[in-house]
């Protein structure tokens, strides 16, 4: 039988080796936990607020589409946690009552339009909210004809914003300065007119969010 015998210097860098790649596992498992909750506390979060019966389905399912894409975590929240039901037949399950939202637990609140929508223009859970998330210093966005929650809440008096094209004239009488742009920003608040606008509503959401 013929044995062959590794030189001691092949031997000593194997040791290396091993005592390296042990080093490296040992870091690995002790750092990449921390790393991880890093990760997770700078993530943005977002909450998507939808009428539980009627909320339009573009205007939620294609900004959630492209925050999701962007690295943004989203949670939806309605008036009920059984399976909320969009205008085109969307289903959704919400993960949260409006009425628990806290805005300091996200970076931006955002108020999704259609026909259902009205049932948060003169809530006033709707309403602090959104003078909540507005006093400190959170993005609030809506659109279609959601923008009238917030004008209705008060903090669009002054601001540019749009809306539903058949609203512009309630936003200006809650003067608001109405620009009938498909989406319009003015410092954290951001308006769209509605579904045909809802890509560039989400892209503008992401740049807003991401550059804070």
């Amino acid at each position: 039988m013929v044995k062959c015998k590794i030189p001691n210097s092949k031997l000593g860098i194997c040791k290396f080796v091993i005592c390296s790649l042990f080093v490296i596992s040992y870091l690995a498992l002790l750092f990449c936990p921390l790393f991880a909750q890093e990760v997770a506390a700078n993530t943005k979060k977002v909450v998507m607020i939808i009428a539980h019966e009627g909320f339009q389905d573009d205007e939620f399912l294609r900004p959630k589409e492209i925050l999701e894409r962007n690295g943004i975590d989203v949670k939806v929240a309605s008036t009920a946690l059984s399976q909320a039901t969009g205008m085109l037949g969307a289903k959704v399950k919400p993960d949260m009552l409006v009425s628990d939202i806290n805005v300091r637990d996200f970076d931006a609140i955002v108020f999704i339009g259609g026909s259902g929508a009205t049932q948060y223009l003169d809530d006033p859970v709707a309403h602090n909210l959104a003078q909540d998330a507005t006093n400190t210093d959170r993005i609030v966005a809506a659109i279609c004809i959601a923008p009238l929650t917030l004008a209705k809440a008060g903090i669009l008096k002054g601001k540019r914003a749009t809306v539903w094209p058949s609203e512009g004239e309630q936003l200006k009488a809650a003067g608001v300065n109405y620009t009938a742009r498909p989406v319009e920003k003015d410092g954290n608040i951001i308006t769209a007119s509605g579904p045909v606008a809802a890509s560039e509503f989400g892209e503008e959401l992401v740049k807003a969010l991401l550059s804070r």
